[in-house]
């Protein structure tokens, strides 16, 4: 089995892999208690790990010498993706990039709790402790507790761990420095083992398959430096558009028990907590979120399937299968997809490798790489959903005028 950090003070238990190289180790430190303002702790991060970690269920059962060999190689494959993205979208990286970091689910985990508290510290900070001590922010942390809160996150970073094949990280802590990383590559190596397995595919080839996917990601934001601010822009300015009193909250968790009895029956709208917890001016916010992660999602797996016939043989076999398993989910995974937004995410990659699909078609890899230009050549909603509208929009003004 891949390391559980949670266990790791008393020993690996039998059966299970010791510290693997490669793997990125716990520093053992607890995590610190960032989401405090005025004496109010809104989340206790600490809690959110441990409960995360505690939940989390084991990876697959690897041998020591497949698993070391999983991380070299997913460290390998993931600098030859690379390579591979540069030539096929031709962007060029800022600075330069080295292999993934190859972590198992509590250690991904961690990371994921970093990169919340590099989100919301600055809300917070912006909220002002007396919104937070006084408003709907600090009333709400009041009634579920800081701890309760810390659970919660960390019952639903346990689940989402498991699931998780890869992600770039946007979100890092500053270095000794203060400096802000650009962005770290992550992938999670117990999950990448147990899904080839699951599907029956090369393991080399399933393994560079998603390293395309996920080197995509860090090409986007490393070779557009003013991307990753914007996203966090939005991440903030979607939390401090909200304003809700108890009633109004009361009336949106009505809302989200329906969601949750529309998961269960299957005829649920696909919005779940996240369309029921949304006022009209969040809504126009995650509209302009949703273009932006459809296009980054979309593009990643354009490129990895674009790509992937030249350097993955079994591409076409693994995308059949890996697209079946997304649609095939048991009852209590369609109602947590559904309560996390997950099935948005789905729609994401459908809709956003359509939009990538149909304007490379109509004007060249060379002309939508205008999209990475600015903010403003970014595709709204419609145009995600019209493509030619972009065109028309982004294009081929440019044209006209040369």
């Amino acid at each position: 089995m891949f390391l559980n950090r949670s266990r790791q003070r008393n020993g690996p238990r039998s059966g299970e892999t010791p510290n693997l190289p490669g793997i990125v180790p716990d520093s053992g430190a607890g995590t610190e208690h960032m989401g405090r303002l005025a004496n109010v702790t809104v989340i206790d991060w600490d809690v959110a790990v441990n409960t995360g970690i505690r939940l989390v269920r084991p990876g697959p059962q690897v041998g020591l010498s497949d698993a070391r060999q999983a991380v070299v190689q997913l460290r390998e494959l993931s600098s030859v993706a690379a390579g591979h993205v540069r030539d096929f979208t031709k962007m060029n990286p800022l600075e330069p990039a080295g292999p993934a970091v190859i972590v198992d689910r509590p250690g991904w985990i961690r990371a994921n709790v970093d990169g919340f508290r590099v989100v919301l510290e600055p809300v917070l900070e912006q909220m002002g402790a007396e919104r937070l001590t006084n408003g709907p922010a600090g009333n709400l942390a009041g009634v579920v507790g800081s701890r309760i809160t810390g659970v919660q996150l960390g019952a639903v970073l346990a689940y989402l761990a498991g699931k998780v094949l890869g992600q770039y990280e946007l979100f890092l802590p500053p270095d000794p420095d203060g400096n802000l990383p650009t962005g770290r590559l992550t992938l999670v190596a117990p999950n990448i083992v147990n899904t080839e397995r699951e599907l029956d595919v090369d393991p080399r080839d399933f393994r560079l398959w998603v390293c395309l996917h996920e080197e995509t990601h860090r090409m986007q934001f490393t070779a557009t430096p003013w991307l990753r601010e914007y996203v966090q822009e939005l991440m903030q300015e979607l939390l401090l558009s909200s304003e809700m009193d108890a009633a109004l909250f009361i009336d949106r968790l009505r809302a989200a028990g329906e969601a949750v009895a529309g998961a269960v029956r299957g005829d649920g709208d696909g919005g779940g907590l996240l369309a029921a917890f949304q006022s009209e001016e969040q809504r126009q916010i995650m509209d302009r979120v949703t273009a932006v992660m459809s296009l980054a999602e979309g593009h990643g797996d354009y490129v990895m399937d674009a790509v992937g016939p030249d350097v993955v043989p079994s591409v076409e076999k693994i995308r059949g299968r890996f697209q079946k398993r997304r649609e095939a989910t048991n009852p209590l995974d369609r109602i947590m997809r559904q309560l996390l937004g997950m099935e948005l995410k789905m729609k994401q990659y459908e809709e956003g490798a359509a939009f990538v699909r149909a304007v490379v078609a109509e004007v060249g890899m060379a002309e939508f790489n205008k999209v990475w230009s600015s903010r403003e050549t970014l595709p709204t909603l419609a145009e995600i959903r019209d493509p030619h509208a972009w065109v028309d929009r982004v294009v081929r003004p440019a044209a006209i005028t040369e």
